[in-house]
């Protein structure tokens, strides 16, 4: 643990490092990114590495074009306000000593209400014209499958372990981090494809460059393909086989969405809290889980 505890303060100060001083992203996504990477340490940092930091100016929409950046990225709204909500509830519901099932219906709650009503709706209003109910409509869907798979991952680790280390119960124990480190690690490879799919099928938003943000690397005999940034229009980008339609390169809030019928929506909805509950049951089967 302390190895790991070392590892993440390095990383976290990298990232903010780099967030101030080479971030082109909306500071939505670069608290995205510095969150996650309290939460899962070196894992986090690489993740940023591979998936978001521009290796140099001009370059930030090229490295983040291909969809599982642009999933990985998006699912860093999900896990950022789902991780954050879940903590917080995990650090206070043990003042109340409940029942380890109310623990974990207080924590979903808590990360569905931080996840969709603050890292979702309120943090990103300004894609829906400042309306902040458009905007809980909007990402309702696709911030309620992704927390499912999120805690489908969570719920086993963070209920297993408490079981094997009672004291990391205890907010004030290093043990708890730890537990809530890997729970969030593993919530974060369950989410993963959910948010891949969405983000391919134009369902949710992934990485974009701020308009303007990535100017040109001319001693690098590169251009920025990121409108704004280099006087290049969306048609030359298109002629440079970068196509408008693509899940990302194109501004904060300029990419249409597609709408799923609400049949296929809740069906969808329903199958991630089938998962949801198989998880829990599966976990039930090792570790009781009372109310």
């Amino acid at each position: 643990m302390l190895v790991w505890f070392v590892l993440t303060a390095g990383s976290l100060a990298f990232v903010i490092w780099d967030s101030i001083s080479n971030g082109v992203t909306s500071w939505v996504q670069r608290i995205a990114w510095i969150l996650v990477t309290l939460y899962t340490g070196p894992i986090g940092a690489f993740m940023y590495l591979l998936a978001c930091r521009r290796p140099f100016p001009g370059s930030h929409d090229r490295y983040t074009r291909a969809t599982w950046k642009q999933g990985l990225n998006s699912e860093m709204h999900c896990l950022a306000g789902d991780a954050t909500g879940i903590i917080l509830a995990a650090s206070i519901v043990p003042v109340f000593g409940l029942a380890n099932g109310w623990d974990v219906t207080i924590e979903y709650i808590a990360g569905f209400v931080s996840g969709l009503f603050v890292f979702q709706a309120l943090m990103m209003r300004a894609m829906y014209q400042g309306n902040y109910f458009k905007a809980v409509r909007s990402t309702f869907f696709a911030e309620t499958v992704s927390m499912n798979l999120v805690m489908t991952g969570m719920i086993p680790v963070m209920v297993l372990l408490a079981s094997a280390w009672p004291d990391s119960m205890n907010p004030l124990s290093p043990t708890f981090w730890f537990r809530m480190s890997l729970a969030t690690i593993v919530g974060g490879v369950f989410a993963f494809p959910v948010n891949y799919w969405l983000v391919k099928k134009h369902l949710k938003h992934g990485c974009m460059t701020l308009p303007g943000a990535d100017g040109a690397a001319p001693n690098l005999g590169h251009r920025s393909p990121e409108p704004g940034g280099s006087g290049q229009s969306m048609e030359e980008m298109d002629m440079a086989g970068m196509s408008s339609d693509q899940p990302m390169e194109q501004g904060e809030g300029s990419m249409e969405m597609n709408k799923l019928s609400p049949l296929v929506s809740t069906t969808l909805i329903a199958l991630s809290f089938v998962v949801l509950a198989i998880a829990v049951w599966f976990t039930a089967q090792q570790v009781p889980i009372n109310f």
